[in-house]
């Protein structure tokens, strides 16, 4: 039987069949992000704690990107730059040039390095060819971001942490094929709950805590060809969460210790 184009999409709409983006390709079956980099040792968000994480052979830096007072992009985790820098104040009310002026706080209070907010254009330079970038978008434009990936030829090593609905059309309209990862609601307990989410918003990568995850649902996102790649990073995270994590057949997580993640799989003949 033949069906016409429009017969077509409208079956693609009612049973919520969809293409999901394809992750960038690695070279590991299970996936490792450092969260905020390897900020094991060296503060988090910096170029050091990314180049750590390269060396520590995890697939994705992921960073958080936001955007200064005269329209540059930067990473950060918080809005506020109290916690990690000298400074006080919301990121947003600085330039580039003030931004650049102030001190990373170190772990090591001993320690004579100096760490600085780095440019989005500093960690697309760093990455390039070496690392995946795993960007979660706090407070940026997406077609600006784009470009800047683009200037840089990493459109095929970067994925996209949507922290908003407004965040998710901007990026469908300006890199239809970025792939973008959205988290599970807590809310979801079960493969009924995530097959309605995956239906209505046809994420491209699946993230959320690891323990709401079961056998079932890692498997249900399997058949949608949607990678699950969790958020494990804790006070106390380490091997027993880690086998948790293996035994519901999750095959890739977000962790605050990539180089003993590594480690941890390497011994069990995983990597």
């Amino acid at each position: 039987m033949q069906f016409s184009l429009i017969s077509f999409i409208a079956l693609i709409l009612s049973t919520g069949f969809f293409n999901p983006n394809p992750a960038p390709k690695s070279k590991h079956k299970f996936i490792i992000a450092a969260h905020r980099g390897d900020h094991v040792i060296y503060p988090e968000n910096t170029l050091e704690a990314y180049q750590q994480a390269i060396k520590n052979e995890a697939d994705y830096v992921e960073i958080d990107l936001r955007t200064t007072k005269d329209g540059e992009l930067v990473s950060m985790h918080d809005g506020s730059i109290n916690r990690m820098t000298d400074g006080k104040g919301q990121l947003k009310d600085f330039t580039l040039a003030e931004l650049l002026q102030l001190k990373v706080k170190s772990k090591d209070t001993s320690g004579k390095e100096t760490f600085r907010i780095p440019t989005f254009k500093q960690i697309l330079k760093l990455c390039k060819n070496r690392i995946g970038i795993y960007l979660d978008f706090k407070a940026a434009d997406p077609e600006q971001a784009y470009q800047m990936i683009k200037e840089y030829g990493m459109e095929k090593q970067v994925l996209v942490y949507i922290n908003s609905a407004a965040q998710f059309t901007g990026w469908r309209k300006a890199a239809p094929k970025m792939p973008l990862m959205l988290s599970l609601p807590d809310s979801v307990k079960n493969t009924a709950g995530m097959k309605s989410f995956i239906d209505q918003y046809h994420p491209d990568i699946l993230d959320g805590g690891y323990s709401q995850y079961t056998s079932d649902m890692v498997a249900l996102a399997g058949e949608y060809h949607i990678p699950v790649w969790p958020d494990i990073q804790s006070a106390g995270e380490g091997p027993a969460d880690w086998n948790k994590a293996l035994a519901v057949g999750l095959k890739g997580l977000q962790t605050d210790h990539p180089a003993a993640l590594v480690k941890f799989l390497k011994e069990k003949g995983l990597r």
